[in-house]
């Protein structure tokens, strides 16, 4: 018998019910720990801090295979005396963009993607051992909907729009600037000092006065496809697709 095949273990429409909601708590929890994994072997075997120093001459690499009978002829010079196997993912290019400047904040995204698996799994045992919904609430399709429209779709993208333009945007200037990472600004200070960020986006001054206003141009200077590419790094992608 199929141990998620839950249609095989009761005919209780209430009791399937209440297992697909907890196992989808269980996917979450599955998917936190994948992304962990991800950001901690780029903080433990990546050469990320050097990469962003000079992304145009040092090759991304976060794998390092290990000298077993022979098999660490694989690992080849990337730039920036580390040896490793290149990669063409685009990862490093996706954590730069992101405002990721130091390979301790990859560490601390790991470890809060590993509480948000262990929470998922609090959850999902809590909804189901300790306050499973009733049959009814399953089928108030209307309010479920609802519930996922504002909360995943509405609250996810108000809150990575919130992260492009208070910390990505800003640290991506400083980076393309030619600026140190390790003298730009942390993120939250970047989120709690406004007048920081009015040092290098003006239109941050007048607050969100302009946006509810609809006088939307005030944010011309950060509201562009500047930065969309930073150029000298995909020309460094292609160079490195075309030699794979």
């Amino acid at each position: 018998m199929d141990a998620h095949d839950f249609d095989s273990h009761t005919s209780d429409l209430e009791e399937i019910s209440r297992k697909v909601f907890s196992a989808h708590f269980g996917q979450l929890s599955i998917i936190f720990l994948w992304l962990s994994g991800m950001y901690f072997h780029g903080a433990r075997f990546s050469n990320y801090e050097a990469w962003l120093s000079d992304p145009t001459h040092i090759g991304p690499s976060a794998q390092v295979v290990w000298p077993i009978v022979g098999q660490e002829i694989l690992n080849g010079d990337v730039g920036g005396g580390f040896r490793g196997i290149q990669i063409t993912s685009g990862f490093f290019q996706l954590w730069r963009a992101s405002g990721i400047t130091s390979e301790l904040q990859l560490y601390c995204t790991a470890i809060g993607a590993l509480v948000f698996a262990a929470l998922m799994l609090f959850a999902g045992w809590f909804h189901y051992h300790k306050a499973a919904p009733k049959l009814a609430w399953f089928q108030d399709v209307e309010s479920m909907l609802n519930h996922h429209l504002a909360g995943l779709l509405g609250l996810g993208s108000l809150s990575w729009a919130g992260h492009q333009v208070h910390v990505s945007l800003p640290i991506n200037q400083f980076l393309n600037a030619g600026v140190d990472p390790k003298e730009i600004p942390l993120p939250h200070e970047f989120i709690l000092n406004r007048d920081l960020l009015a040092q290098l986006y003006p239109s941050f001054a007048e607050g969100a006065t302009p946006f509810f206003t609809l006088n939307w141009s005030k944010y011309s200077d950060f509201l562009t496809f500047r930065g969309v590419f930073d150029l000298a790094i995909l020309d460094n992608c292609f160079d490195e697709l075309s030699l794979n």
